[in-house]
C-alpha cells in the first residue's frame, strides 16, 4: 500500500542512516583512541583484565628499576673485590719477599701497613646508594638480595621473588671483606678479620689482616717486626694465602649473582613487551581494519542518502495523478 501521510520508505532509509551514522561514530572512535575497548561498557571482561594487566606492569617496570639498581651495587661490590684481591695478593708478596734472609722487614712492614689501609679503604668506599655488601655493620643484613620478579597467581594473589645470597654463614663462606660491627663477633663476618683462616693454616695466633671493635683481643695483627719467627711469617703467609682462596671464592658468587640478574633483566623486557602484546590483542583496534570499515560506511552513507532522496520523492509522484 502506498500512502502519503506515512512514508516507509524515507523511514527505513532514516533509519538506516542513523545507524551508518553510529556505526561511523565507533569506527572514527577506535581510530582516534587507537582502542577497540576503551572502556569497561564496551567489554567489561577484557576491560577489567587490561587493567589488571597494565597494573602488573607498572609493578614490573618498578621491578626493572630495582633490578638495574641491584645491577650497579653488584657490580660496586664485585669491582672492590677484584681490587681488594690484588691488594692482598700484594700482601702475599711483601710476606714472601720479606722470607729472604738479608731483607729488612720493618721496610717491608711499612709497605704492608699502607696496603691494609687501602683494603679498609676499598672496603668504606664500595657502596652503592648506600648498601656496601663489602662490609658488614651494626643492623646492616647479612644477604644480599636483589628484586628479581613480581607475578599474579590464579588465585590473584600476587608475589614477589628476590635473587640473594649470604654474605655471611657461620658454617659456610665469607662474602664481605670487614666485619665492622661493634661488639665482640671475632670478626667471623669479614674475610680480612676472621680468625677462621689462620686456623685452617694451622697457626695458633688468630692472624687476620684489619684489627677493629669486632674481633680486638681475639685477633692479631699481621705485621713484621724484627723479632718475627720463620714459622710466624710461615703462618702469616698461609693465612693470607686462605683469605685470597675466600676471596676468589667470593668473587666466583657475585660473579654468578651479575649472571643471573643480567638474564632476569631481559626476562623482564621480553615479559613486558609479552604482556603489551597481550594487552594489545584484547583491546587495540586493527587501524586497517577500521580504516576499510569507514569507507565502506561512507558508500553506504552514500546508498543510503540516495535511497532517502528516492523515498521522499515518491509522494511527489503520487500527487501527480491528481493534477
Amino acid at each position: 500500500m502506498t500512502s502519503i501521510r506515512t512514508n516507509v520508505g524515507a523511514m527505513v532509509a532514516l533509519s538506516t542512516l542513523r545507524s551508518i551514522s553510529e556505526d561511523r561514530e565507533i569506527a572514527e572512535g577506535r581510530m582516534s583512541t587507537g582502542q577497540r575497548v576503551g572502556k569497561s561498557s564496551q567489554n567489561a571482561a577484557y576491560w577489567s583484565i587490561a587493567a589488571t594487566m597494565r597494573s602488573d606492569d607498572k609493578a614490573l617496570a618498578a621491578v626493572q628499576d630495582a633490578l638495574n639498581l641491584g645491577a650497579a651495587t653488584m657490580d660496586v661490590a664485585y669491582r672492590g673485590l677484584s681490587f681488594a684481591i690484588g691488594v692482598v695478593d700484594e700482601i702475599k708478596a711483601k710476606l714472601v719477599a720479606a722470607s729472604e734472609p738479608g731483607m729488612d722487614r720493618l721496610k717491608v712492614n711499612t709497605e704492608i701497613d699502607q696496603l691494609k689501609g687501602q683494603l679498609q679503604a676499598i672496603a668504606d668506599s664500595a657502596s652503592f646508594n648506600g648498601v656496601n655488601w663489602l662490609q658488614i655493620r651494626d643492623g646492616s643484613d647479612t644477604t644480599a638480595k636483589v628484586a628479581a620478579s613480581f607475578y599474579r597467581d590464579l588465585n590473584g594473589g600476587v608475589f614477589m621473588e628476590t635473587i640473594e645470597t649470604k654474605l655471611w654463614d657461620a658454617n659456610g663462606s665469607i662474602t664481605s671483606l670487614i666485619d665492622g660491627r661493634s661488639t665482640g663477633t671475632q670478626g667471623e663476618a669479614g674475610i680480612l678479620t676472621s680468625t677462621r683462616f689462620a686456623g685452617m693454616a694451622g697457626s695458633t695466633t688468630g692472624y687476620v689482616l684489619v684489627v677493629n671493635d669486632s674481633n680486638r683481643g681475639s685477633a692479631s695483627e699481621i705485621e713484621l717486626t724484627a723479632a718475627t719467627t720463620t714459622d710466624q711469617l710461615n703462618d702469616m703467609i698461609k693465612t693470607v694465602d686462605g683469605m685470597l682462596q675466600m676471596m676468589a671464592d667470593s668473587g666466583a658468587t657475585f660473579g654468578a649473582m651479575q649472571s643471573r640478574v643480567a638474564i632476569q633483566t631481559e626476562f623482564m623486557s621480553k615479559l613486558r613487551d609479552w604482556m603489551a602484546d597481550g594487552i594489545g590483542t584484547l583491546v587495540d583496534a586493527d587501524m586497517n581494519e577500521e580504516a576499510t570499515r569507514i569507507k565502506a560506511l561512507d558508500a553506504q552513507e552514500q546508498l543510503a542518502l540516495q535511497a532517502l532522496s528516492i523515498a521522499n520523492n515518491q509522494p511527489q509522484s503520487i500527487l501527480s495523478l491528481f493534477r
